[in-house]
This record gives C-alpha cells, structure tokens and sequence, in this order.
C-alpha cells in the first residue's frame, strides 16, 4: 500500500496571499477605472508592484492581478497580453536591479523609474489603435505611472512599516 505525501507543493497559505493581492490589484483598478485606463492614467494599484521586491510570490500576484484587470480596458485584446507579459518582465528585472539594495526608499525609487519607462507598451498599444502621437502618449502615459508609483511608494512604505508583507 502506497502512501501520498500529505504536503502540498505549494502552501494554501502561499496562494491565499498570491489570490488576495491579486484581487486587491483588480478591485483597486477597477473601482478606479476612470483614471487606471487611456492615454492619461493613473492606475494606484500599481503600488502593489513593491510587494514584488521583497518575495517572489508577488511577482505571480502582481502579474494576475494585472491581468484579470486589464480584461476591463478598452483595449483589452492587446491590454491582457502585453500588459501581463510586460508586468512580468518588469518585475523580475526590478526584483533583479534592486535585489542588493536595503535603503527601502532607493529600491521604491528604482522601482517607480523602472516601471514609468516601461510604459512604452502601453504608448504603442494607443498609438497603434487610436493613432495618438507615440512620444506625447508615452510622456503621459509615464508621466501617469511615476506618479502612480510614487504615491503608492509613500502609501507602501507607511503600511510596510505596520504590516508584514513578506512572511
């Protein structure tokens, strides 16, 4: 008689946490939608990119997050994709450029840099769909996102300093 290990690959916990800030991520986009989708935005549930930085669970979460909200953008068909691939990408390489770094208000600042020059993507997606101007777009678009990610950055850093997010 054979017997099946009892331990599950990954923990319930592990995924409840993946699954919360995923769905904090689409609820805070979408209750915000008016301002998280277009050519000028200003999508605060970026914050939750900073989780990323300090576990690896967050990259997945972050990801999904992002994905399932940008179902609701108008542009979905290209959102969903290259939004959830670009999210990808950029967190791992801000997990990678900041894993060195202990000053918490460097690495948020490297981060928010990071994400506002990523927004290429989301200028081309709006330059080839509605034919806007790509570097007027993407100066919105990034412009949006950087302060995106210095508002969250603020808020992140106070709530990190109450709430542990990494265990």
């Amino acid at each position: 008689m054979s017997t099946l290990k009892s331990s599950p690959r990954i923990a319930v916990s592990e995924l409840a946490k993946i699954a919360l800030v995923a769905a904090l991520y689409v609820v805070v986009t979408t209750v915000l939608a008016v301002i998280s989708f277009g050519a000028i935005q200003l999508r605060l549930s970026e914050m939750f990119n900073y989780l990323a930085l300090y576990h690896k669970r967050y990259v997945v979460a972050v990801t999904a997050g992002v994905v399932i909200a940008n179902f609701m953008s108008p542009t979905w068909f290209l959102d969903v994709p290259i939004g959830g691939i670009s999210t990808l990408l950029v967190l791992l390489l801000c997990r990678y450029m900041t894993r060195n770094i202990k000053n918490d208000v460097l690495k948020i600042g490297i981060t928010a840099i990071i994400f506002a020059l990523s927004m290429f993507t989301v200028a081309g997606q709006l330059t080839f769909l509605f034919g806007l101007p790509f570097w007027p777009t993407y100066f919105t678009v990034g412009l949006g996102e950087l302060l995106s990610m210095t508002v969250g950055g603020m808020i992140f850093r106070s709530l990190r300093k109450k709430i542990d997010f990494i265990s």
